[in-house]
């Protein structure tokens, strides 16, 4: 593995709910759940995205996020693609992550640890157990704000187009990386994540890359993620690090 994905991981096992049974989930005949029934809607029609979910991978798309495209499907700028060999080349010792830093978007959703989805109407709130973090998309018709203060996760406003929700996402800060493995942004990228419930247990998310600042041309990925059903998620705490930040020194 080229690049390390630090953080002090806090498991505190004793009076966990790791195996509670979830409730109100369609089950087989001998009480496992059915991850192929069809996918839920609230009483509106709209789908019901609510539930713990993972990304099924590993660190697969968490170290390279365009680990399924080829180099040309990534057209890096110049000075992007510079930025980019050195992270590499020094094995990714500055990873904003490595560091206690939020993971920025899309790397929040790529990550292999658990996060939970809470939906109404007009918001989707997303619990991420990776470093304690949550996210918020509002779902009220608002538009992007005309003037964002960069933050590490942005702003997020999302819609329906059919069954699938769209999430925009702008307003990021350039401090974080797009993956583990170092592939750089700017404070102008727009992500666009479309999320469709295929069935009960899985959402085909695809994530498209518009960022003129970084990237000559949008690019797009596509992963699935999966329902964890029967449990909760854990506190994970990430403190400054100091003690492991040290020794990555990279080649």
């Amino acid at each position: 593995m080229r690049t390390l994905f630090l953080a002090i991981l806090v498991l505190p096992v004793c009076g966990q709910w790791l195996k509670i049974p979830t409730a109100g989930i369609p089950r087989n005949a001998d009480g496992t759940p059915n991850l192929t029934a069809p996918a839920p809607k609230l009483a509106d029609g709209t789908p019901d995205f609510s539930g713990i979910w993972r990304q099924p991978n590993g660190v697969k798309y968490t170290i390279n996020l365009a680990a399924d495209l080829k180099p040309e499907d990534v057209p890096m700028l110049p000075a992007t693609a510079a930025e980019y060999k050195r992270r590499q080349d020094t094995l990714s010792k500055d990873d904003p992550v490595g560091h206690c830093n939020l993971p920025g978007v899309p790397q929040v959703n790529t990550v292999p640890y658990p996060y939970k989805i809470l939906q109404s109407p007009r918001q989707i709130t997303f619990l991420y157990e990776a470093i304690r973090g949550f996210r918020e998309i509002f779902m009220d018709g608002r538009s992007l704000p005309a003037d964002m203060q960069p933050s590490w996760l942005g702003y997020s406003v999302g819609h329906w187009e059919g069954d699938t929700l769209v999430v925009e996402t702008a307003g990021q800060n350039d401090k974080s990386w797009i993956d583990s493995g170092g592939h750089p942004h700017s404070e102008q990228l727009r992500v666009t994540e479309k999320f469709r419930r295929r069935n009960f247990g899985t959402i085909d998310l695809e994530i498209t890359i518009d960022d003129p600042g970084a990237y000559s041309k949008p690019w797009t990925v596509k992963f699935e993620l999966r329902y964890v059903p029967d449990t909760e998620l854990l506190e994970y705490v990430c403190t400054e690090n100091n003690k492991d930040v040290e020794h990555l020194v990279g080649k």
